[in-house]
């Protein structure tokens, strides 16, 4: 069982990661030069930056939603991983000059759902039996 703090730090985990995955939705549907540029790099222009994009719309709704919230979570560690891994292996910590923003945007997102799915742990399934009271 969740304590009611455990609840408020994944809610509020869970709002933060929302907002930044949310925030960024504006510079991947509108094609900002930005957004072009990184998929460009990965190769994936456009249809994996609006692929993307639309995964993170639905991720951010499950996150803020409190019975998907642990689906958001397992959606967004594995969003995520790809992009710190992009950063960490083709497009550099900073990109177009962005004093390492992206990157680090990437990591609390990451740090935000991986604390949502640690405390809806028990909610996951296929691994949600592993954890016992």
């Amino acid at each position: 069982m969740r304590s009611k703090q455990q609840d408020m730090i994944a809610r509020v985990a869970a709002i933060i990661a929302a907002i930044i995955l949310l925030q960024t939705l504006y510079f991947k549907f509108t094609a900002h030069p930005d957004s072009v540029y990184i998929f460009s790099q990965l190769g994936l222009e456009p249809v994996g930056r609006v692929g993307i994009g639309v995964a993170e719309l639905i991720i951010a709704i499950l996150l803020l939603v409190p019975k998907t919230r642990h689906l958001g979570a397992i959606g967004g560690l594995g969003v995520i991983s790809g992009a710190i891994f992009s950063h960490l292996t083709q497009l550099g910590i900073v990109v177009n000059n962005d004093g390492g923003s992206l990157f680090g945007l990437a990591v609390i997102t990451f740090v935000c759902c991986a604390m949502v799915a640690w405390v809806y742990r028990k909610d996951i399934p296929f691994i949600g039996g592993l954890f016992k009271e």
